[in-house]
């Protein structure tokens, strides 16, 4: 085996002058900013309180690490972009990864390997996942209730939606859907918002099979969330915003018995589309006479068919006109119980839609999707590993918020606060970590810090 410390390759022509690329960097990391995370874990105490409700059978006298590690392993290397327990297995050595799980950076043990990682994906019980599940949720919603102890919030919105996460392998019920198209899995994700904010704070993901359909553990997971709500804001208003896939007489009935508003979709029919007729004709006609796009809002009173009494159908009648495309047709309805005018209902309900941004990044920066092992159980531990990172990600993002700074999404965060080159030295007095000084993003980093107590020298 070829000495890792002498392998270099040389770059002719690259400069005036040859170029020599050798992998002898000692005691370097490429994740220096991940210290960060550290100090957000720690505010939050997130991985300490999923660790005190996972179970442990593994042997006391075998433990190396222990679970708060592995959590902590696996949930900073997927806050930086690294999906897999391989990755995580390959930095087990990294002076910053050993900072960030409170070991020594440069002696002592190294982290978990990638089959320890792979053994506590797979360890987990459906209980211990439920749990999991629970506390991702209360450190969110126990966070959000202390910052806004002294303003309470005067409106919660709950937005749960479905997503694809598509398999290419094997899995525990990974199906064929033929609405996507694919075998995948159908994870129920469950977010957060007050008032007018703009974030929507991830409350917990869970994993279903891929033809289990919207409705599949929607309502015993909706119920638990809104029973958390009900606890820490006894006095806000709760309103629950749904696509149409969601909507039934079960639904609809609990919510107006738990006192709950709502603003669901709700797809179209022949009836409703008789009911929108006239206005449908008057947008045509605006859309033609200005050349621009024309909407119009009412409502009227309807009952699908297993409904057992009529509610309130807000419906916006549309025709999208766009430069250069024909006139299109845009009908859409919502059933509703809030007392507001049919454009407010509107407005709320098109706010929904940026939950699909946080989706992806959950999907695409967060490693969410990576659900490449055969069993479901582990493939669901996945997605709350990912969901945890997640939830350290925004509460950065939300400090981002205090300091006036413009708040982008994972990736660009992991890319401006973490992926920063560090050298690590220590001595008998204190450790230190010299971080590049032309990184992007080291004023922010500096006074993100000192948000989270870090003291200036």
């Amino acid at each position: 085996m070829a000495n890792r410390d002498t392998q270099s390759v040389l770059f002719p022509g690259l400069s005036d002058r040859p170029v020599l690329v050798a992998f002898d960097g000692r005691r370097m990391s490429s994740d220096g900013g991940a210290l960060l995370l550290k100090r957000v874990d720690d505010s939050l105490g997130l991985t300490r309180r999923l660790a005190a409700v996972i179970g442990d059978r593994r042997d006391p006298v075998q433990v190396t690490h222990s679970t708060q590690e592995l959590l902590g392993q696996r949930i900073f290397g997927l806050a930086c972009g690294y999906e897999d327990a391989n990755d995580a297995g390959a930095l087990r050595s990294d002076p910053i990864f050993r900072m960030l799980l409170n070991r020594d950076p440069l002696e002592g043990t190294d982290l978990a390997s990638q089959p320890t990682l792979s053994r506590f994906e797979n360890a987990p019980r459906p209980r211990d996942l439920v749990r999991l599940g629970r506390t991702i949720a209360e450190t969110v919603i126990d966070r959000l209730a202390k910052r806004r102890r002294r303003c309470p919030p005067r409106r919660i919105v709950l937005d749960l939606d479905s997503t694809e996460n598509p398999t290419y392998g094997s899995q525990q019920l990974s199906l064929f859907n033929g609405h996507y198209g694919s075998w995948c899995y159908l994870p129920l994700l469950a977010f957060l918002q007050f008032d007018d904010e703009a974030e929507q704070y991830l409350l917990t993901s869970v994993l279903r099979s891929g033809t289990s359909g919207d409705r599949a553990g929607f309502l015993a997971v909706l119920k638990r969330l809104l029973q958390l709500v009900f606890d820490r804001f006894p006095k806000c208003e709760v309103v629950v915003r749904l696509d149409g896939g969601f909507v039934n007489e079960e639904l609809l009935a609990f919510l107006e018995a738990a006192e709950v508003g709502y603003v669901l979709g709700l797809p179209g029919n022949k009836v409703l589309d008789r009911r929108a007729r006239r206005w449908m004709g008057r947008a045509r006609v605006e859309a033609r006479r200005t050349e621009q796009t024309a909407t119009f809002f009412s409502e009227t009173r309807y009952a699908a068919g297993k409904w057992k009494r009529r509610r309130r159908v807000v419906y916006k009648a549309e025709v999208v006109r766009l430069e250069g495309r024909i006139a299109r047709d845009n009908c859409r309805f919502i059933v509703t119980n809030l007392d507001a005018t049919s454009e407010m209902v509107w407005d709320l309900y098109r706010e929904r839609g940026d939950s699909e941004n946080r989706i992806k990044e959950l999907k695409l920066d967060l490693g969410a999707a990576r659900t490449s092992a055969s069993r479901f159980l582990a493939n669901q531990f996945r997605w709350l590993l990912a969901a945890a990172a997640y939830v350290l990600i925004q509460h950065l993002r939300e400090k981002m918020k205090t300091l006036e700074h413009p708040a982008p999404q994972a990736g660009r965060i992991r890319t401006l606060l973490f992926k920063i080159a560090a050298r690590v030295e220590r001595s008998a007095r204190r450790i230190v970590v010299h971080l590049a000084d032309s990184a992007p993003g080291r004023d922010l980093w500096i006074r993100l810090a000192r948000r989270f107590a870090a003291v200036p020298t």
